[in-house]
């Protein structure tokens, strides 16, 4: 596959992101190299990696605890102080080789461990390699609240390696798929077809399909790098979605959910709203319903928890002058920014979901 040029870097992979990775080392003349994993990436990846990189360069590895629950400052505070005592400096570079947590949070450690040192991700989820490996977002949580601090900052390279999804257990695959099925939602209803049609996908067609959703994503970002327009087509479903998420992650009686089990409910939650605001066609509607109620189990959310997620909402990071921003649909293919949604046509929408999820069960 051919790498994926953006501004700044470059999205190279498979064999290619070794190529281009080794490289970089030998070009650069990194004083050391820092490789921030999760327990999970420790054991399942670390190994692969560490096999492909050659290079004379000292090698430090830092670990940290896997799970949303770990996207913390905190954790910064130890990866930084790690940093710090294992002699990292303004030349040093850091390898993040795990999924949106790792990256995400690695990113957010290099662009302010001395006002900045370099930085690769190398996503091993299929969540992180559709969506956490284009953009140059970082971050961490605040608690439950998503995304709530970290900057936009672009690292060096990014390196997919499909290889790295045969180590993920089925679920965290359909959180991947998540993104992708937004991809095809707000650009592209053929690759959303393609997409839920699975029973014919084979693992070649998922190298494809990972490289066109990068390139959505690219195309997207490449024209709204600090999200005022354009980019926030890919908050779709991610407004409830993120709400969702963070409820269930922090009510002591929820099982938490993924991040792409989240945002599914949040599509199918939007699409409702977009029929009932802008017109978006019912038959549609029903066909997206029933396409992610096909991949993704129901989830009960109960009127009791209607408000509760509501109240989330006011930390959404699209919001502006005080109003709840959601982006909708008027076509698949054709979203609409900066709608604003009263609390009444949200508890439908959750209404709408529980009948659904009660006819498919």
């Amino acid at each position: 596959m051919n790498s994926i040029p953006l501004k700044n870097y470059s999205v190279h992979f498979n064999s290619n992101a070794y190529t281009s990775l080794n490289a970089h080392l030998n070009d650069a003349s990194f004083s050391k190299l820092f490789i921030l994993v999760d327990s999970n990436t420790h054991q399942h990846c670390l190994s692969k990696f560490l096999s492909e990189v050659h290079s004379e360069i000292d090698i430090e590895v830092i670990e940290i605890e896997a799970g949303e629950s770990h996207k913390t400052i905190d954790n910064c505070v130890g990866v930084w102080n790690a940093l710090a005592e294992l002699g990292a400096d303004r030349k040093s570079l850091l390898v993040n080789l795990g999924g949106g947590v790792v990256t995400d949070l690695g990113g957010f450690v290099a662009s302010t461990f001395k006002r900045g040192i370099s930085y690769i991700n190398v996503p091993t989820s299929l969540l992180a390699m559709v969506d956490a490996s284009v953009g140059g977002k970082t971050g961490v949580d605040l608690g439950p609240l998503k995304n709530q601090v970290g900057v936009i900052s672009s690292g060096d390279m990014v390196l997919i390696d499909t290889s790295f999804l045969d180590t993920l257990p089925q679920n965290q695959l359909k959180s991947g798929l998540a993104e992708m099925l937004k991809h095809g939602l707000i650009k592209d209803k053929a690759y959303f077809d393609k997409l839920t049609d699975l029973k014919k996908l084979t693992l070649n067609d998922l190298d494809q399909l990972i490289y066109d959703s990068v390139i959505i994503k690219k195309d997207i970002v490449t024209l709204d790098p600090l999200e005022q327009g354009i980019r926030k087509h890919l908050n779709f479903g991610h407004t409830l979605g993120h709400a969702i998420e963070s409820y269930f992650l922090s009510h002591p009686e929820k099982e938490e959910l993924l991040h792409g089990e989240a945002i599914a409910i949040g599509m199918i939650l939007e699409s409702y709203i977009s029929r009932e605001l802008l017109d978006f066609p019912s038959e549609d509607l029903d066909y997206i319903t029933q396409a992610l109620l096909d991949i993704y189990n129901p989830v009960e959310i109960m009127p009791v928890d209607y408000d509760a997620i509501i109240e989330l909402l006011k930390y959404d990071k699209k919001n502006e002058h005080g109003n709840i921003n959601f982006v909708l649909l008027e076509d698949i293919g054709n979203p609409k920014v900066n709608c604003l949604v009263d609390n009444n046509m949200i508890k439908e929408s959750f209404e709408f979901y529980t009948q659904k999820c009660s006819e498919t069960s």
